[in-house]
């Protein structure tokens, strides 16, 4: 669906060039939801916005369902973006309008439809997100999570094939932040929509992306598999927003664990794995006592996953570890 090839972005402040974005290679097949992490400054918004043109890239190609959007002149650049939705950090809604008429906007600009239609469309999207009642009320009168409604429901009122979304939940509570990744969710999943977010928290990551870059310095310094990259991650910027997103601090997570004896094991399971009676078998069969360290378990999208530091003592260590292996579980051999 997207395509990034070498693309870049440099902003001239003062007479002098600053990179913002290094040359990046990216790709979005249709029907994910793609997510964009990294810290302020790492260049995710202006990647984000690179999709649109609500930047202009420096150089390199973007390519949307095989089109080169770079190339695009005004016209043509109008009708691309009626196929892109976006969701704003701070909602963006007008004050002076009620929801109706803010989510009703982008069909009035584009004077295609007739008002009876608008109307009609209006309508449903608002019970789409669960603000139908709410129709006449201005943004004022509204929480923050109902205005982030609102602004979902009008991005999605010109039918797009993608919707963007630039820290959508970061103005939120944690309760409310649920609820909106749960609408996205289902939006992508009823619609098809493929999904580009960016976020500074792992959590937000978690719950909903299929594949996610880690962005540092205007670079993606790790990407792939939400599983794969936050269970086991490379580079010490993706290992530290799993560290925040386990509240984790990063001293503890240097402690060699000098004070305990035996093997020290990290074991991760995915899926069925997660809730099997494992642990217990394995003593039993090899003889050996352990002691859980830490763990976690929780869900990556829909798919549970565990995380548990164990020391092991006694018995057949080397068997109790091939053991865990054959019953596809990931072994990291901490000491």
């Amino acid at each position: 669906m997207i395509e990034f090839h070498q693309v870049h972005k440099t902003y001239r402040v003062e007479g002098r060039d600053i990179p913002a974005l290094q040359p990046i290679d990216l790709r979005v097949e249709a029907g994910q939801v793609y997510g964009l992490i990294g810290h302020s400054g790492a260049g995710k918004s202006t990647l984000l916005r690179l999709i649109n043109r609500l930047e202009e890239p420096s150089g390199g190609r973007i390519l949307v369902h095989g089109v080169d959007v770079t190339a695009l002149e005004a016209d043509g650049l109008r009708r691309f973006r009626r196929q892109v939705g976006m969701i704003f950090q701070h909602f963006n809604l007008l004050a002076s309008k009620t929801v109706a008429d803010n989510v009703a906007l982008p069909l009035r600009l584009a004077g295609e439809l007739p008002a009876a239609e608008i109307d009609r469309k209006v309508a449903a999207l608002l019970q789409r997100v669960g603000l139908e009642d709410h129709a006449r009320k201005y943004p004022a009168q509204l929480s923050g999570g109902q205005k982030q409604r609102v602004g979902i429901a009008r991005a999605l009122a010109t039918d797009p094939k993608i919707l963007l979304c630039d820290e959508a939940t970061s103005a939120l509570d944690p309760q409310t932040t649920a609820q909106v990744l749960q609408l996205l969710s289902e939006i992508n999943r009823e619609l098809g929509l493929t999904i580009v977010l960016i976020t500074h928290e792992m959590d937000v990551i978690r719950r909903v992306c299929d594949c996610v870059a880690v962005m540092d310095g205007g670079q993606i310094v790790e990407q792939g598999v939400v599983a794969d990259v936050f269970l086991h991650p490379q580079h010490p910027t993706t290992r530290r927003f799993v560290l925040e997103d386990e509240q984790v601090d990063e001293g503890e997570q240097h402690d060699d664990f000098t004070h305990v004896p035996g093997r020290i094991l990290r074991l991760t399971f995915q899926g069925e794995a997660t809730y099997a009676p494992l642990l217990g078998r394995v003593a039993r069969e090899t003889g050996v006592d352990y002691s859980i360290l830490s763990g976690r378990i929780d869900r990556i999208k829909d798919t549970p996953y565990g995380q548990l530091t164990l020391s092991l003592i006694g018995g057949d260590i080397e068997a109790a570890q091939a053991r865990l292996q054959a019953a596809d579980v990931h072994v990291e051999v901490l000491r």
